[in-house]
């Protein structure tokens, strides 16, 4: 009996030692978020995180009851510091492709926006390789922006930047002819700033979901099916109580969650 106690015992210390427990999953998680994406993530002036990424992981990490600490990291090193167990989940407009499906394991999506080319209102350029040959297009390293930009715009020189902002200073300034990103991170983040004056989308809603996937999701390790259900859960919580809907509403006055097919980076 004595040696039972204390093996019960041992267990509970493990347990209270990693934060969690055996069937509920870590009560202690930490959330990969990128804090350079507005409306998604940015830093506000009194220096803390905000956005809708940000407030959908502070919603989700209250209803799994999870106390819960967010990590700022680049966008292009998410993944490599999710596996070396930086942190323990990616909330940060990740789009879920094939390709990234082959590296880690995602939730169901939590939003959907097009991409769309941007670049100085009137300059005709037309959306074929050949029509972009010879310019200049800015995208974000290691989104899929950059490999559709790759793929696609053969003949243009693409010039890949680490965080989007980036991006936008040198659109402004004339560095770069266009830009491919998430329409409405455009929108925000450059067509309604001073520095976008002048400036509109132009070509197609990029879409194709081989590139631009099938939404935003939460990204884990492969082998953290658990806590991908936890999520699922928690996600399909908030949706059905409102709390997304609230969420959304001091963001965007159209569904974001999306209907046809989209994307987020």
């Amino acid at each position: 009996m004595q040696r039972r106690l204390l093996i019960a015992l041992a267990s509970l210390l493990v347990l209270a030692g990693t934060g969690g427990h055996a069937a509920d999953g870590p009560t202690r998680l930490r959330i990969g978020v990128e804090g350079a994406y507005p409306p998604f993530s940015e830093v506000g002036p009194d220096g803390k995180l905000k956005g809708f990424d940000i407030d959908i992981a502070n919603a989700l990490c209250a209803r799994m009851k999870a106390q819960c600490s967010l990590v700022q990291q680049d966008f292009d090193g998410m993944i490599p510091a999710l596996a070396a167990r930086k942190f323990d989940a990616i909330i940060a407009s990740m789009s879920i492709t094939p390709e990234r499906q082959k590296q880690v394991l995602f939730t169901d999506k939590y939003y959907q926006t097009p991409a769309r080319l941007v670049a100085k209102a009137g300059a005709g350029f037309e959306t074929t390789p050949a029509g972009l040959k010879g310019k200049r297009i800015g995208v974000q390293r290691s989104t899929i922006h950059d490999r559709y930009a790759t793929d696609k715009f053969i003949g243009a020189e693409i010039v890949r930047y680490t965080k989007q902002d980036e991006v936008y200073l040198d659109l402004a300034a004339g560095r770069i002819d266009a830009a491919l990103a998430d329409s409405i991170a455009t929108e925000v983040g450059l067509l309604k700033t001073p520095q976008g004056k002048g400036f509109a989308f132009f070509g197609p809603l990029y879409t194709e979901p081989s590139y631009f996937g099938i939404g935003a999701g939460i990204a884990l390790r492969k082998s953290d099916t658990a806590l991908a259900a936890r999520f699922n859960d928690a996600l399909r919580a908030i949706r059905a109580d409102g709390t997304y809907q609230k969420i959304a509403e001091r963001y965007f006055n159209f569904d974001v969650y999306g209907d046809p097919p989209a994307t987020g980076k």
